[in-house]
């Protein structure tokens, strides 16, 4: 099989910060589930724009010339003077617009007025632009907010993931992880999670993390004291105190903002390391994460750096900035905008210019349970967009839908019912600042939280492929190998092809036979049941069937017990084969119950199996073994 390492000599330059986190063998503390949903909340004014220069125009290269083709803007545009207080209004003062920057995408730039614009002065202005004829386009430069086989299977021997991680290993709504590490870890691979930056100092991620950048301009939406960029890409807090974004970042008064330290969960489901003894796993972990920070205070961030980030993180030219020496093969962005809008054209040339380098581009569906072909960043062209399931594998109530979703990924609900029924991840606790004693595993919410992985499935399958696949053959490949939902999606919010399949899509890439059970001897893939560990929250309906295994001792006592939730199941278990209803070592099936239980008093050293059935629907139900 074709390895591919292009990170090269890059790899042996990353700086790890030595920081006290979670000792080794040991769980980080488990904070609440939580919610990583963003509800739509924009400005009341508009501040910043994107202008399109022709090429070839004098304003495209002189910024004099740009400054005077503004001002002659905002006079015909009546901007220029005072507009005095009434019954209606307060006083306006006078506007100034001001060129800030050129973008990496050809000919587009950065303008700045001197105060926010309300609706009508954001349409004179605009029409007042346009009416240059140097100007080819002009967008309101938006406010981003983020969004939450036959081989035998590897099992991480991380503590908190046979209790936690069931998005990796569920047999019905999981991704098919444990089967696919198997085949690919990442490794090789450089993705790229342009998002609010990666924790600096995360015990169990710092290894995987590669230089990046902080893209932000604005002072604040950073909270640093510059506006010029800063290498790292590290997260230093978006928190924001009471009605900080009020105005401009939001509307109306709001209560102080803790800390999301959402881009550090995002980078944990990619690439959070794995097999250490510590925490949770990640999915390509051996891959590379690259941290693009754009989103800061008040959740927010430009869609101007939002597009250079896209263009530096797969090694494209950044005004001011040196080139980027680990270019990603995949994008991660888990953000988008809150009203309904076409592609801005600057985002689409920055996303055709990554696909053109190579790379491929991941999004997030959104989440406020509308069509994502209306909502940025679903409606741009040549991504893959993803929706949410639910624990139980149907729709997350809150995920966006529609034909441009292409497949779904566990992204969890609070309507399951499961307090451990989010993607859980290990970030930092601090409300503000990063307190490099204070990591825990934080349960979230959202298409965010789906989006990394897919991106992390890319990620493993470039790494193995003998040549890296197009966007159009990564995205038909994901959708053509999805597992179908295990429950019915409602004909009027379709979500994609199914949910994700990792070890299905490298399996058909490799060009693996799948193992017929009739002709040949298969490895089973089941469920590790993690001693005196309770799996809460399982569902099925009838009929269902799924597999577990626990690796028991001899002569000590082993229990088996499923039991709260409502409907009706049966228990199967055999030592080293599969149990049926046929043939099985031992059986409890009550009729009418949950509550069912298997005793073996002198049981041998090795692998139990144990087999749940469906003889009724089910819901939240418990199972636990113990020894």
């Amino acid at each position: 099989m074709k390895k591919r390492n292009k990170l090269g000599m890059a790899i042996a330059g990353v700086v790890l910060m030595a920081t006290a986190g979670v000792p080794a063998g040991q769980a980080a503390e488990i904070a609440p589930l939580r919610a990583s949903v963003q509800m739509a909340d924009q400005p009341e004014g508009r501040t910043r724009f994107l202008v399109q220069y022709r090429a070839g125009s004098v304003e495209s290269r002189d910024a004099a010339v740009l400054g005077r083709g503004l001002d002659a803007a905002i006079v015909r545009s009546g901007l220029d003077r005072m507009v005095v207080a009434s019954s209606r209004s307060a006083e306006r003062p006078a506007a100034r617009a001001k060129f800030m920057r050129r973008l990496a995408s050809p000919g587009w730039n950065v303008i700045r007025t001197s105060r926010a614009l309300n609706a009508v002065e954001v349409e004179a202005f605009i029409r007042e632009l346009k009416a240059d004829p140097a100007v080819q386009d002009v967008e309101i430069d938006e406010l981003m907010q983020r969004a939450g086989g036959t081989a035998a299977a590897m099992v991480p021997a991380d503590p908190d993931y046979a209790k936690l991680q069931w998005h990796f290993s569920d047999p019905n709504t999981g991704v098919h992880a444990e089967q696919a590490w198997m085949r690919s870890q990442g490794e090789g691979v450089v993705v790229a999670v342009i998002d609010t930056g990666i924790s600096q100092g995360n015990p169990d991620l710092q290894g995987n993390v590669l230089p990046g950048y902080d893209m932000i301009t604005d002072m604040r939406v950073s909270r640093r004291d510059s506006e010029e960029r800063a290498p790292g890409g590290w997260d230093i807090g978006d928190w924001a105190e009471e009605n900080y974004c009020s105005g401009w970042a939001r509307k109306g008064p709001h209560s102080a903002i803790a800390s999301s330290w959402h881009g550090t969960h995002v980078a944990g489901t990619i690439a959070q390391e794995t097999n250490n003894g510590k925490g949770l796993a990640g999915l390509a972990h051996k891959a590379k994460v690259l941290p693009m920070r754009v989103l800061g205070a008040c959740d927010k961030g430009y869609s101007s750096d939002i597009v250079d980030a896209i263009i530096w993180s797969v090694g494209g030219e950044v005004p001011g900035l040196p080139l980027n020496p680990n270019p990603a093969e995949v994008i991660n962005m888990s953000l988008g905008g809150a009203d309904p809008s076409p592609c801005k054209k600057a985002f689409q040339t920055a996303i055709d210019f990554a696909i053109a380098k190579g790379a491929i581009v991941v999004v997030a569906a959104g989440n406020i349970n509308r069509d994502a072909g209306k909502y940025t960043m679903s409606v741009c062209n040549n991504v893959i967009s993803v929706g949410a399931s639910r624990f139980t594998g149907g729709k997350a109530s809150y995920s966006n839908f529609g034909e441009r979703v292409d497949l779904a990924a566990p992204g969890g609900d609070k309507l399951d019912g499961n307090p451990k029924g989010g993607i859980w991840q290990t970030i930092n606790g601090g409300a503000t600042q990063v307190e490099p004693e204070n990591w825990i595993s934080v349960g979230l919410l959202g298409t965010s939280m789906a989006a990394p992985h897919v991106t992390a499935a890319v990620a493993m399958i470039q790494s193995v492929a003998e040549t890296p696949l197009t966007w159009t053959q990564m995205r038909d490949l994901l959708k053509e190998t999805a597992t179908p939902f295990p429950v019915e999606i409602p004909a009027e919010t379709p979500m994609g092809a199914g949910i994700l399949n990792i070890n299905a899509a490298l399996t058909k890439l490799l060009g693996e036979r799948p193992c017929n059970p009739e002709l040949e001897s298969c490895g089973l893939v089941a469920t590790p049941l993690v001693n005196k560990m309770a799996v809460n929250g399982l569902t099925g309906v009838a009929g269902s069937e799924v597999l577990y295994r626990f690796e028991a001792e001899a002569g000590k006592v082993l229990s088996f017990m499923s039991y709260g939730g409502s409907g009706d199941v049966s228990m199967y278990v055999s030592m080293g084969s599969e149990p049926t209803a046929v043939s099985h070592e031992a059986r409890s099936v009550r009729s009418g119950s949950t509550a069912e239980t298997v005793r073996f008093t002198a049981p041998k050293a090795g692998t139990y199996y144990l087999k749940l059935v469906g003889t009724t629907p089910y819901t939240g139900v418990t199972l636990v073994a113990r020894q």
